[in-house]
């Protein structure tokens, strides 16, 4: 007990202790900075059709994998063919004047910096919902975002499919994409959004806007695979950052946060304590031997 009142013993639990609350707090900071606002619907479209527009979130539904499509060479396919690895879903149409184009521009982004490639890792579908777009404007949309993708392979990954309306409506209908068509502006009114699903074709997640931060894409992919996919870090990552269904993205965990970082700080001073201790131990001994 003596030895606990060592004086450089206690400035050392002092320093210690005070290091814990430092990093306690740079946590608690950390974790203020993370909050996001609530997703932004971008929409052109007259106020009376809005009410018809939107998302209505559906984790974990099965979407039906057997509905028929037409791929961009013209060959008829059905979704099915494209699972067995997590998918990143976009529900857009090709001569879309300017939100579609965003949407695909925000997966490119997104995608360009993840590194993992679409067709190994997982596969990226894109979907019209306007039944009469053609595999020609498919492909000529497939070729404009593969000529910036510029990952080998990849043209095996990033799909474009055009279908009937039975088909893509009930694929909007199943991951709760609501869209309408205008018949005074020849156009579709939309939200613009991405959605994740597992290997088997169930929802994990959704992304709101044109912007798809790379960081919640990879960790959503790798939620979606079940933990297949991705490096250790990942796990971490997982822990201190949570899905929020309100603002489809991560934000981090606060009492997470705190609870990793209190155990971090204990495992810290248990071995501090443990090792003056054995130390002192150690002196005491030597000390008697002498004697």
């Amino acid at each position: 007990m003596k030895r606990l009142a060592n004086p450089q013993l206690v400035k050392r639990l002092a320093a210690a202790t005070l290091h814990a609350c430092v990093a306690l707090l740079a946590c608690t900071g950390l974790a203020t900075a993370q909050i996001y606002g609530p997703p932004q619907t971008q929409t052109y479209a007259p106020a009376r059709l809005l009410q018809k527009v939107g998302i209505n979130q559906k984790m974990g539904a099965q979407i039906p994998l057997d509905l028929p499509f037409v791929d961009e060479s013209g060959k008829d396919v059905t979704l099915r063919q494209y699972f067995g690895k997590p998918v990143i879903l976009a529900l857009v149409y090709y001569q879309c004047p300017s939100l579609c184009n965003m949407v695909l521009n925000g997966v490119l982004r997104s995608i360009k910096s993840v590194d993992m490639t679409a067709g190994r890792e997982y596969e990226v579908i894109a979907v019209s919902f306007d039944p009469r777009e053609t595999p020609n404007m498919a492909a000529a949309k497939k070729q404009t975002y593969l000529k910036d993708y510029k990952r080998l392979g990849a043209e095996q990954g990033w799909h474009f499919l055009t279908g009937p309306e039975t088909s893509s409506k009930a694929l909007a209908d199943a991951v709760g994409f609501r869209y309408v068509y205008d018949a005074m502006t020849n156009q579709y009114a939309h939200s613009s959004a991405i959605m994740i699903l597992t290997p088997a074709g169930r929802i994990t997640r959704y992304f709101y806007g044109i912007d798809y931060p790379p960081r919640d894409v990879r960790l959503g992919l790798v939620e979606a695979s079940s933990e297949r996919i991705g490096k250790p870090t990942d796990q971490i990552l997982l822990y201190c950052f949570h899905y929020d269904p309100t603002t489809g993205k991560y934000a981090l965990v606060v009492m997470n946060v705190l609870r990793l970082a209190a155990l971090i700080t204990l495992g810290a001073l248990a071995t501090f304590l443990i090792v003056m201790f054995r130390r002192d131990y150690r002196a005491a001994h030597s000390q008697r031997a002498t004697t």
